[in-house]
């Protein structure tokens, strides 16, 4: 009977998540890394579905807009984790926060919070989410948590300063809690500055990568290339007609449409030539293992645009430890 009154002790202790806009599983593997267990994931990618299963285990649900799908999340989780797009609402100005929202994927955020009532939301957003549409959009969405019965703190972090990662990457983290299941709810607080003390090329392969990767000399822009990219201590950035170096020696802000071609690719000079940063680079770059992160055999051109929409698995870890220690 010990053992097994221990075993329900630790289930109770376990922090149950579910990972909403899931994308390749950013929050699930720093939640992970801490102990947490998902309980429910859905994303609507098909390509992204693959990279999370591969990894994890687990075939998110598809499009949590529709009721059948938000049916299957479990009753009862800690935390909601959410990394939601941002849309444009359509404010009257004479409704409240929770109207506000109709039509928006936050609203289906909204909706699964006010049914579910977790001990926390925890969500990441782009650094202009605060700025959109004059600071209305955002007012909206903190009043709606507000209006939920949730405390709400946020902060702009960036992941060069605060996560040890080479990457000049800012994001929104907008984290509300239930007073009456977290009691010591005060007592958060954001992670703290650190110095940054890792380099580029501890999150870079130095050996030669396919050629696909590399621009040859025929290339059109190949002289551009080779009068701008001169050194080897930083990542370049391939902006439409001109390359821009990043005079702070750290990766500039990936983007999910960096494996398209043309805006935001992110180039260095190695010993063999000038190439793209590889999908698994940009994946170190958010954090990911390299050893040990599984890129499953899709289009590269998708799992950019993975690396490009992820969350930095170090600076969501950082968060979610001073998060997990009110629980």
């Amino acid at each position: 009977m010990l053992v097994d009154k221990n075993q329900k002790e630790m289930q109770e202790k376990e922090i149950r998540f579910i990972d909403l806009f899931a994308g390749v599983g950013g929050f699930h593997l720093a939640l992970k890394n801490l102990g947490g267990r998902c309980v429910f994931a859905s994303e609507w990618d098909k390509y992204a579905q693959q990279t999370y299963f591969a990894n994890f285990g687990i075939m998110p649900e598809g499009d949590i807009t529709l009721e059948e799908t938000k049916a299957k999340i479990p009753k009862k989780f800690d935390i909601l984790c959410a990394g939601f797009p941002c849309q444009a609402f359509s404010i009257a100005g004479h409704r409240r926060g929770f109207e506000d929202t109709r039509g928006t994927l936050f609203f289906d955020v909204a909706e699964i919070t006010r049914r579910h009532k977790p001990k926390v939301v925890f969500l990441e957003n782009v650094k202009n989410l605060v700025s959109h549409d004059k600071g209305k959009t955002f007012k909206v969405i903190i009043r709606t948590l507000e209006d939920l019965g949730y405390k709400v703190f946020y902060k702009v972090l960036n992941s060069m300063e605060y996560a040890n990662i080479p990457q000049n990457r800012e994001r929104i983290f907008i984290i509300g809690f239930d007073p009456n299941q977290v009691k010591k709810w005060k007592d958060f607080e954001f992670p703290t500055r650190i110095e940054l003390t890792n380099t580029i090329h501890q999150f870079l392969d130095s050996q030669k990568q396919d050629e696909k990767f590399y621009y040859l000399e025929t290339h059109k822009y190949y002289p551009e290339l080779k009068s701008v990219m001169t050194k080897r201590e930083t990542i370049y950035q391939w902006r439409r007609v001109y390359v821009r170096e990043n005079k702070s020696n750290v990766c500039p802000t990936l983007t999910a449409n960096m494996g398209t071609g043309g805006h935001n690719v992110p180039l260095i000079k190695d010993n063999y030539g000038f190439r793209k940063l590889t999908p698994k680079e940009c994946f170190a770059f958010q954090g990911y293992p390299m050893d040990q992160f599984i890129l499953p055999s899709i289009p590269n051109t998708k799992l950019y645009m993975q690396a490009g929409n992820s969350v930095t698995t170090n600076l969501v870890q950082k968060v979610s430890q001073n998060i997990i220690k009110l629980l």
